[in-house]
């Protein structure tokens, strides 16, 4: 490929943001505790990384070429690379593991083994055993095992039963540990200043004797194995089922997909692993990773406390709105000028609260919705389900394809559905994922006025307080108008509106962003100021990254802040040398898009649900939304400086993807963007009141 053109792997520049992850978790910046839950966060991305990526990967393989989204992939070379890259960084991670025990150690907090209790912990640990553990264990003999009954991302042991004095008598079992059922960690009582806790893992291998001595066996040894599955879903076409019923037909299937990734205790005896691989059909070619004593590292996410806060993040409570008040009507205020909040930095009530008042207003007729990742126990649809209630029309556009979310998204649209909730589940060939909300309200006699939402991230509380997103509340006619004219577009799907403020996806946001960086490539040659700021969380659409290579080429200076996947390879003489770009990991997870052009000194302002993918500009139905508030423009472009400025948590892209720190230079002030966002954000709601 010319140079010119030179475009990154995909799959390669997303295993080098969850080595970012990993890096948290040797931040001396990083409090202990949250070091050892990133090693949970990069254990649970890579799980996904596999269920999807490589699994897609592995179909890929065979097929052709011009099928491809991303036609620069070798597929062959790519899983051979992934492999590589992989194994590489099971042994970085077990190393960083070691010595995070090391560093628990030294803050008077024990792991401990089934070979290293005293005879009082051996007691306490046998009775939640029996207690807890036990009647929740169903062993399999190896012999019995059929490969699709072991369930996705579950978490096994692979037992080798022996009796003393009879050496040719091996036998082999499997038992899936109860995680989910059980917590994956057990505290043990504490002795003096020293805390102790163990892995349920090790409380079964300590109990071993108590689940197999009944059958003659006396001697024991287990290791762990987790099998990662093709999780991608096949859609059946049967025209005589509701789309409703093929989903949940296909999640069912999830769990017994090909197997894409096999992990195992590296101390295994190798006739027990030829056993396992041969009993699932692996082969070498499979991607088949030896590691430590644990597996399922995303337990890790949820690791306890032991009382010590300064272990711990210190707690970032969210701020008010400066110019919202709880006393007073949301829409009042939204009706008299733009308005912006910024999660998790600020509450989410604001949003929730928004909806309560709708479902009460005697003047609101209808609120329309688009859901695409659902709370657990959600706010945004208990609210939505009290405006049916309280007679009015309420219709919620959930995507049930939102990928791993099905179940919930399936069990939400049938709750709304049985409280008079109108929810459509699906346009043909296209998944949903702008973030809308309309509310349509009686004013003036019987003038409809329409308010609107327009978020970069999911209506879900919960993701919320760990998410950095915006969403902008506005009674701008210019823009409500014309989401009233998304939601037209999903009950009538013949009709395509036709949209001046919006930029709306698959019709025109790639043309319409193709259109303002060819702009600014005119304003370069003229000898104007000509920039590009753009944020989000992947750049893999290769026309965008080409038409930028061409607009650095013209003198267009260009920022990028992309948190995970970007193939645009920036710093390159004679292609892109006017590119930057950076990363940013840190305890909140970078989520929003926000996309600004220098425009002739006349900025133009949008953020966004979409990142510049091709599934995003050419299979979903996404937004981008100008800002025309000034006051919001100038909060925007301040955040967005503050994170061009880190130099804490910022990390260079490069073209060999080194994931080097910002270097801070002696002296020099040091800038955690989010937390000086945090403070920024404060100063002003202070400044205000």
């Amino acid at each position: 490929m010319a140079k010119s053109n030179k475009i990154g792997n995909r799959e390669i520049s997303w295993l080098q943001f969850n080595a970012r992850v990993l890096q948290e978790a040797t931040d001396p910046d990083t409090p202990l505790i949250e070091k050892i839950r990133f090693l949970g966060i990069y254990s649970n991305n890579l799980d996904e990384f596999f269920r999807v990526r490589v699994a897609t990967l592995n179909r890929m393989r065979g097929m052709d070429k011009n099928l491809y989204h991303d036609s620069y992939i070798n597929p062959k070379k790519t899983l051979k690379e992934i492999n590589e890259i992989d194994k590489k960084m099971q042994k970085e991670f077990q190393s960083i593991f070691q010595q995070l025990i090391i560093e628990l150690a030294a803050n008077n907090i024990f792991i401990l083994n089934d070979h290293e209790l005293t005879p009082e912990q051996g007691l306490y640990v046998e009775k939640y055993f029996q207690e807890n553990v036990r009647p929740r264990l169903f062993p399999i003999m190896l012999n019995n095992l059929k490969s699709y009954s072991l369930r996705d991302r579950s978490l096994y042991m692979a037992v080798v039963l022996k009796v003393r004095n009879k050496p040719d008598l091996e036998k082999y079992a499997l038992i899936e540990i109860p995680i989910g059922l059980l917590p994956r960690f057990l505290i043990l009582p504490q002795v003096g200043d020293k805390k102790f806790f163990m892995l349920i893992d090790d409380i079964i291998r300590y109990c071993l004797d108590d689940i197999f001595s009944v059958f003659g066996f006396n001697i024991f040894k287990a290791y762990a194995v987790k099998f990662t599955r093709d999780s991608e879903l096949d859609i059946d076409n049967d025209v005589s089922k509701s789309f409703l019923e093929i989903m949940s037909e296909s999640i069912k299937q999830r769990d017994a997909g090909s197997t894409v990734r096999f992990t195992y205790d590296r101390r295994m005896p190798e006739k027990l692993l030829n056993q396992l691989l041969s009993k699932f059909g692996s082969t070498k070619s499979d991607t088949i990773i030896p590691s430590g004593r644990y597996h399922n590292f995303r337990d890790f996410m949820g690791f306890p406390n032991f009382g010590d806060s300064e272990l711990e993040y210190s707690p970032i409570p969210p701020l008010s709105h400066p110019t919202l008040s709880y006393k007073e009507s949301i829409l009042d205020r939204i009706s008299r000028n733009d308005l912006m909040v910024h999660y998790p930095y600020q509450s989410f009530q604001y949003l929730t609260d928004l909806l309560r008042e709708a479902s009460i207003d005697p003047n609101v007729r209808s609120i329309k919705m688009t859901l695409y990742r659902v709370a657990s126990k959600s706010s945004v649809v208990n609210a939505l389900i009290n405006a049916a209630r309280n007679g009015k029309e309420v219709i919620v556009f959930l995507e049930l394809q939102a990928r791993f979310d099905e179940e919930a998204n399936i069990y939400w649209s049938e709750k709304m559905q049985e409280e008079g909730v109108k929810v459509i589940q699906s346009i043909p060939g296209f998944k949903v994922h702008a973030k809308l909300l309309l509310i349509r309200r009686k004013e003036n006699g019987d003038k409809n006025v329409y308010y609107s939402a327009l978020s970069t991230g999911n209506f879900n509380e919960t993701t919320a307080r760990i998410y950095a997103d915006s969403t902008l509340f506005t009674a701008r006619k210019e823009i409500t108008s014309e989401v009233n004219s998304v939601f037209h577009l999903f009950d009538s799907k013949y009709t395509l509106p036709r949209f001046k403020h919006l930029v709306v996806a698959p019709f025109s946001m790639r043309n319409h962003f193709t259109k303002l960086i060819n702009q600014e490539m005119r304003n370069a040659k003229k000898g104007m100021d000509a920039w590009i700021i753009l944020k989000m969380n992947s750049l893999v659409d290769e026309k965008s990254v080409k038409k930028l290579y061409e607009a650095s080429k013209a003198g267009v200076k260009i920022k990028l802040i992309i948190r995970g996947i970007c193939v645009l390879i920036p710093g390159v003489k004679g292609m892109s040398e006017n590119i930057e770009a950076i990363s940013i990991v840190d305890r909140f997870l970078e989520h929003s898009r926000i996309f600004v052009f220098a425009n002739g000194n006349n900025p133009l302002y949008y953020i966004s649900s979409a990142d510049w993918m091709v599934r995003n500009f050419d299979h979903r139905i996404e937004t981008a939304c100008p800002i025309y508030d000034q006051q919001i423009q100038k909060e925007l472009m301040q955040i967005l400086n503050i994170q061009l400025s880190d130099n804490s948590k910022a990390r260079l892209l490069g073209e060999h993807n080194t994931n080097e720190y910002i270097d801070r230079k002696a002296g020099e002030e040091k800038i955690q963007s989010q937390l000086k966002t945090y403070l920024y954000l404060k100063e002003k709601m202070t400044s205000v009141w």
